[in-house]
Parts: C-alpha cells; sequence; structure tokens
C-alpha cells in the first residue's frame, strides 16, 4: 500500500514524518526524514516555502547516480562529487507534483 503524499508546500510533500524535495539533477523525489520515529533523521528550520535541512544529503552513495546535496533557504547546493550535470551548481527547489 503506498503512503499518503500530502503537499504541504510548493516545494515539499511530506508522509510520515519524512519530507520530500524534487530533485532536479536525478529528476525525482528524494526524502528527508525528520520526524522523531525516524532513527536517522535530519534537522529541519520549519520553513515549508523555504526550506532548509541540514545536515547534507547523499542519495546513491559510491554509486553511478549519486546526488550529494544541502538544501538551504529554498535552494538546493549541489555538490562536485555528484553524478549529474547539476554538480557544482545551486538552483532553486522546483516545485513538487500532487501524487
Amino acid at each position: 500500500m503506498m503512503a499518503e503524499f500530502t503537499k504541504v508546500s510548493h516545494v515539499l510533500l511530506e508522509s510520515n514524518g519524512i519530507y520530500f524535495i524534487e530533485c532536479p539533477g536525478c529528476k525525482n523525489l528524494h526524502p528527508l526524514h525528520v520526524g522523531q520515529q525516524h532513527k536517522i533523521r535530519w534537522d529541519f528550520d520549519g520553513n515549508l516555502e523555504k526550506p532548509t535541512f541540514s545536515p547534507s544529503l547523499m542519495v546513491n552513495a559510491s554509486h553511478s547516480h549519486q546526488c550529494h546535496s544541502f538544501i538551504r533557504n529554498g535552494q538546493i547546493q549541489f555538490l562536485s562529487d555528484c553524478h549529474h550535470a547539476l554538480a557544482g551548481q545551486t538552483v532553486d527547489l522546483p516545485e513538487v507534483e500532487e501524487l
């Protein structure tokens, strides 16, 4: 059964204590666990429209689709070890689609 996703702002979906951003480099959703029920979780500043999460987000580490970024003030800063075209760039978080 699919979890229920709620669009909580232009740039965030939420489900069960997990926020999701649309990654313009990978062209898919990346999860950030913030709820107390999750063992590993990110700090979130509570700003739904221009979110900041810390620490950095590493997706698919040591994989051909590796993506490493900081999400700060509604922007996603891609680090140079990303394996996609936006590596080294900072861009605004794109609008998320309702699921």
